[in-house]
């Protein structure tokens, strides 16, 4: 065996100097990505170690209350509701590809609200496909988790919910400039839709600026200023009219097109819709100012009539955060969150909020019941905002909205809402 093993050993040695060279031609050898887990207060993720591939897993829970007071004629009920109950599912293909899938449970109306790919070659340049909110509503864009209020203004009546199509959109200027523009199936005004019923497109447009950003005066580095339209022809059909309800704060119905009941022709959507809305926002410190108005121009037809209907709404909102972190569009983020033990952290916010809406009077009588229909409804509403940490908040809110028209004998009495929400993000 001694021989034997002195002749193997220097076999190997002999024979170790080639294969050296061998592994030096071949190159290191390949090694598979690792993969990074993730599990902390913004969800569950998955990533390569270069980020080219992520994939996260997140959620969004809103447990309401809804009371009415003052409400003789029972106009509201009374209830809790699932107001949204979303699971999460986002992330990133190859470094250039986003993804994300947002089915909703709430309302006992399970839906999907959106499913869609974002091809992004660049930050200045990016095509949205699939199911998206409509680039419009400056309120609307911000997310249903951040805003100040349990329900959003009533310009929310008149604005493009969630559509199908395509969007081109980007920053540039060093992120002093965001762009959009879609091409749309086309939604009803506050409404989301899935499928295209008349052949017909719209196309939305919006810009919206931050001119103090990154430079320039520092007070005003919060300043964000924008301007959105949406134009299309739309025409309805008795089982797809093209024409939605308008709801209150508390969402009650508070204006019906007629709908065709007993025989009567129902009002349908019959050619242009217009839609343009200002829109503005600044936020320094604990202030939180939020400013928008929208306009919305639609052709309707009932029978051999047709008109052109105006309806626009507009609100003002302010907020101040008065502890624990400070006022931005994305929502307050607590500087720490809440001790039980020692009282401490957490983050308070203070909201105030005047709204309006505004029905064309040509929408009286004959495409809407002035006795069932309001003409106008003006709001005002308080918010108070407990931020136990960056996931869980508790909101209470009041709102007491007052309208025109909408009874038979005059004016529909006003609407006292008590509105409280538990919501837990992950």
């Amino acid at each position: 065996p001694g021989p034997a093993l002195l002749v193997a050993t220097g076999l190997l040695l002999a024979a170790a100097p080639a294969r050296a060279q061998e592994q030096a031609a071949e190159g290191p050898p390949a090694t598979k990505p690792s993969v990074v887990v993730q599990v902390s207060e913004d969800g569950f993720s998955l990533a390569t170690a270069d980020k080219a591939f992520v994939l996260k897993l997140r959620g969004l829970i809103q447990t309401d209350g809804r009371f009415f007071f003052d409400d003789p004629g029972r106009t509201g009920t009374n209830t809790f509701v699932m107001r949204r109950v979303r699971p999460f599912m986002e992330g990133t293909f190859f470094g250039s590809v986003d993804f994300r899938l947002v089915p909703d449970f709430g309302n006992g109306q399970p839906l999907l609200q959106d499913a869609w790919v974002d091809l992004k070659p660049r930050e200045q340049l990016r095509l949205r496909v699939g199911k998206f909110k409509t680039p419009f509503g400056l309120e609307l864009l911000q997310s249903d988790a951040d805003v100040p209020f349990v329900e959003r203004a009533l310009t929310v009546d008149l604005v493009p919910n969630r559509d199908e199509g395509l969007e081109l959109h980007g920053d540039v200027l060093g992120g002093r400039l965001t762009y959009s523009l879609a091409a749309l199936n086309g939604d009803p005004d506050g409404t989301s839709t899935d499928l295209n019923t008349d052949d017909s497109f719209d196309l939305a447009a919006r810009l919206f600026a931050h001119p103090f950003k990154g430079g320039g005066v520092p007070l005003l580095q919060g300043l964000g200023l924008g301007v959105a339209v949406t134009w299309g022809q739309q025409f309805g059909t008795a089982s797809s009219p093209g024409v939605a309800t308008q709801r209150s704060t508390g969402q009650q119905a508070i204006f019906n097109y007629l709908g065709g009941t007993g025989g009567a022709e129902p009002v349908l959507a019959h050619g242009e819709h217009v839609r343009y809305s200002p829109q503005g926002y600044f936020y320094g410190g604990p202030l939180g100012v939020l400013a928008e108005y929208v306009s919305s121009s639609q052709d309707v037809q009932v029978g051999e009539v047709r008109a052109r209907l105006h309806h626009r709404a507009w609100q003002a909102l302010v907020s101040w955060v008065l502890f624990g972190g400070k006022a931005s569009f994305e929502g307050v983020k607590p500087t720490a969150p809440f001790d039980l033990g020692t009282g401490t952290g957490g983050a308070l916010e203070v909201a105030v909020r005047y709204h309006a809406l505004h029905l064309d009077d040509d929408a009286f009588p004959r495409f809407a019941d002035p006795a069932r229909s309001v003409r106008a409804a003006k709001g005002f509403g308080i918010a108070v905002t407990a931020y136990f940490n960056k996931r869980m908040r508790l909101s209470l809110n009041f709102h007491r909205t007052n309208y025109e028209g909408g009874a038979p004998d005059g004016d529909r009495p006003p609407e006292n809402a008590l509105l409280t929400r538990l919501q837990l993000t992950f």
